[in-house]
């Protein structure tokens, strides 16, 4: 039997939800994990008054967050999962502990028992190693794809457009043909309109990863300015129009003029794109991690480094080294191989990459600094 709410808590729930968006500037995403994670809270405690809190609570709900299943895999919780779960409860008593008939009932050394072990902490935050797929696969992958209608061609425009430019799946669906410029070769990521993280405004040319990828946008988006029509607040990746068939069900006919509500749709177009090329799916965030090796494998120096992940929408050239520079198994082992027998020893100044890396290092020392 579900345990009927306590509407104070009902009430306090809406009012911090409230406080982070209006105040903190949350966005939809985020505020979905918070809520989540203080349902689970209040659910584990048979909705008991919020104002009855004890270190107890606390205790006690961490042990069942490490015992408890995933509902739909039924695998046990992520260390990351425990982690965010366990920070959003500890803001959001904090929060509590300020507000009136709270405070007198909440104590802030209570509320650190929300806190996570050393060990578990170091395991949710660790950085592993990002599978991602070959430019060769991409392009295996566009060969695969059928181009008969124009549904099919979009889909392929799909994937190329993600590594041609490297953007995320949630912008993906909220450009409009207004953002991209074939003829400068760029796309304009401007946060007024389209859903980039953190709101970023930011300039994207187009990556240099063949001339038949990019052949491949080029021609989507002029079929859509020329025999579609379509205008400037169109979007570039429209969504199927949907029409009874001849069987009475309904079936995708041909493109809207409307864009996908969501990001799921490209993950199912990529999901479908590496079965029929018989490679193991890969998502669209995925390419990112691909652009960046694609980088190293040009030995770029300092600034065109920079530029690359600029083009990539990081501010901090440290961003694209550490949580998308990860190096595949197989070049780790050369390069470490090759040092042993000194065919790839340092070369110094002469090193391009060798470059970037004392710039990185340079930008740490001064970020720890100011």
């Amino acid at each position: 039997m579900t345990t009927k709410r306590t509407p104070e808590n009902e009430r306090m729930k809406r009012a911090y939800l409230q406080y982070l968006a209006d105040v903190k500037g949350r966005d939809e995403h985020s505020l979905d994990t918070v809520a989540k994670a203080i349902e689970r809270f209040d659910d584990y405690s048979k909705r008991r008054d919020f104002r009855k809190f004890h270190v107890e609570q606390a205790r006690a709900f961490k042990t069942h967050l490490l015992a408890a299943k995933a509902v739909r895999t039924g695998a046990p919780l992520s260390a990351a999962t425990i982690k965010s779960t366990l920070a959003a409860l500890k803001a959001f008593f904090l929060w509590l502990a300020d507000r009136p008939d709270y405070r007198t009932r909440i104590r802030y050394a209570d509320v650190e028992y929300f806190n996570m072990t050393e060990n578990l902490s170091r395991v949710a935050s660790a950085h592993r190693r990002k599978a991602c797929p070959t430019l060769a696969q991409i392009q295996d992958v566009l060969a695969a794809m059928p181009t008969e209608s124009e549904i099919d061609r979009r889909n392929r425009a799909l994937v190329a457009f993600t590594i041609l430019t490297g953007a995320r799946d949630a912008a993906i669906v909220s450009f409009r043909l207004k953002h991209i410029d074939l003829d400068g070769a760029v796309l304009e990521q401007d946060a007024r309109d389209v859903h980039t993280k953190g709101r970023k405004t930011f300039t994207t040319w187009f990556f240099p990863v063949g001339d038949d990828i990019r052949q491949i946008v080029v021609d989507w988006v002029t079929f859509l300015r020329g025999e579609k029509g379509f205008g400037p607040e169109d979007p570039i990746f429209p969504k199927s129009s949907v029409a009874p068939g001849e069987d009475r069900n309904f079936a995708p006919v041909g493109l809207s003029r409307q864009p996908w509500a969501n990001a799921q749709p490209v993950r199912q177009k990529f999901r479908e794109a590496f079965a029929r090329a018989g490679l193991p799916y890969f998502n669209p965030h995925s390419f990112r991690n691909t652009l960046v090796r694609i980088a190293y494998e040009l030995r770029l120096d300092a600034e065109q480094f920079k530029a690359w992940s600029q083009n990539l929408g990081h501010e901090h050239v440290l961003t694209t080294f550490c949580s998308y520079g990860t190096l595949p198994d197989h070049r780790q082992g050369e390069i470490i191989r090759g040092l042993a027998t000194g065919e790839n020893g340092p070369n110094g100044d002469d090193d391009p990459l060798e470059l970037a890396v004392r710039l990185a290092n340079r930008l740490a020392q001064r970020k720890k600094a100011g």
